[in-house]
């Protein structure tokens, strides 16, 4: 093929995937695969949709059972309304599965066992396929059993107490930064094991848990607490260490600075105007940094109130400074820089009213074929009759089941 041929093929094209997931973390998951072209399948009960269809700040979309926590994270996917528990919803989605490369549930463990879509009993009917769970602490312990959010396993995991101002309760992250971590690990494993599969021709089972991705987001501190014995201490928005790599007020607004290196503190002093401590910075080993912290803090705090935020972001991203005024989420989606990227796009169907103009999509780019809204959030049950046909179910049989009330 020539370079135009192929230019829109995306790496996920021809790829189905099965999403019996609902909330944040199992839908971000295959909301990434289907940017990248998978033909993601989202399953939910004709009486029980995702929960977070009336959740978000529209009352109007609520209302619609098209919330924004929602529409975040299911564009670019079908969906079908089958009850699982009755014996004709059951074989409809076990035909369904024998047509997928990949499934991913996020039920409480062993429930699918006992409806018979197990990884068992699945992997007999579709040796190829890529079964990939994620709970809130995965298949195996003693929490395997246990119900969890967003919000528990920061508890569970240190997160919350790692969080916050010094000496003050702990923290909750105000956005849901365990299930996007947890759901972009499970797209990652996924990813990997479909590239496996071209390899082994094997298909793959995935356990993923929310409270081992918490960890991985943690990285640094479980690392050094596992060195020390000690777990990492809150501290808000300022180092412990390092007097440039904190929050300070300046004469309209917050600005975040990130001088971490010896460097950027020098480069940091001078900008302000003190040589001396510019050249102290850069003569000073590494480990003896934090000596002078509070002195140089205050120094840096008085310096800042002569400008504001917007012009100290300017002077010292000018001279290699990391920093940046202190956003509000709005502030950043409307600036030059976010309208410069394709991390949010405009999809059909935005008309609707009370419904966002353009959607997340992907924190990354490609030359070709890149992440994409194709398609805009679906309906509870928008696809049932084509994806059943799809399967070769007549109208009749269609009909007869929605009667049944076996799909809506």
């Amino acid at each position: 093929m020539s370079p135009s041929e192929t230019e829109e093929i995306k790496p996920f094209d021809g790829i189905r995937v099965i999403d019996m997931t609902h909330v944040l973390a199992g839908p971000f998951s295959t909301h990434q695969l289907a940017m990248l072209g998978a033909d993601v399948i989202k399953v939910e009960g004709p009486d029980a949709p995702d929960m977070t269809r009336e959740e978000g700040a529209t009352p109007v979309l609520n209302a619609q059972g098209y919330g924004t926590y929602f529409l975040a994270q299911n564009s670019g996917k079908r969906a079908i309304a089958v009850d699982i528990k009755s014996d004709a919803g059951r074989a409809a989605i076990e035909a369904l599965i024998k047509t997928a490369d990949v499934l991913v549930e996020n039920y409480t463990t062993g429930t699918l066992d006992g409806l018979g879509l197990g990884y068992a009993a699945m992997k007999a009917v579709n040796p190829r396929l890529i079964y990939c769970s994620l709970t809130g602490f995965g298949q195996t312990g003693p929490k395997a059993g246990d119900p969890a959010y967003d919000v528990v396993i920061q508890a569970f995991t240190g997160l919350m107490d790692s969080n916050g101002e010094e000496n003050s309760p702990p923290v909750r992250v105000g956005a849901p930064m365990v299930d996007y971590g947890a759901g972009a690990q499970a797209a990652l494993a996924i990813s990997a094991a479909l590239f496996q599969r071209e390899r082994t021709g094997r298909g793959q089972r995935i356990d993923v848990a929310m409270a081992d991705a918490a960890l991985m987001l943690q990285g640094v501190m479980v690392t050094a607490t596992l060195a020390s014995g000690s777990p990492p201490k809150s501290h808000g928005n300022t180092h412990p260490k390092y007097a440039g790599y904190a929050t300070f007020d300046t004469a309209d607004g917050r600005i975040m600075i990130g001088g971490w290196t010896n460097r950027q503190m020098a480069r940091l002093y001078r900008v302000l105007g003190d040589e001396v401590r510019a050249v102290r910075t850069e003569s000073t080993p590494r480990g003896e940094v934090g000596t002078l912290r509070e002195e140089d803090g205050g120094f840096i705090r008085e310096c800042l109130m002569a400008k504001s935020a917007d012009a100290w972001e300017t002077i010292l991203n000018d001279h290699h400074v990391p920093a940046s005024r202190v956003r509000t989420v709005d502030e950043t989606m409307a600036s030059a820089q976010i309208a410069s990227r394709r991390v949010l796009q405009s999809y059909h169907g935005n008309d609707v009213e009370g419904a966002p103009p353009r959607l997340p999509v992907a924190a990354f780019l490609y030359e070709h074929g890149g992440p994409e809204i194709k398609r805009a959030p679906p309906r509870h049950g928008q696809h049932t009759t084509e994806i059943l046909s799809e399967l070769g179910y007549s109208d009749q049989a269609i009909n007869d089941m929605r009667n049944r009330g076996d799909v809506l």
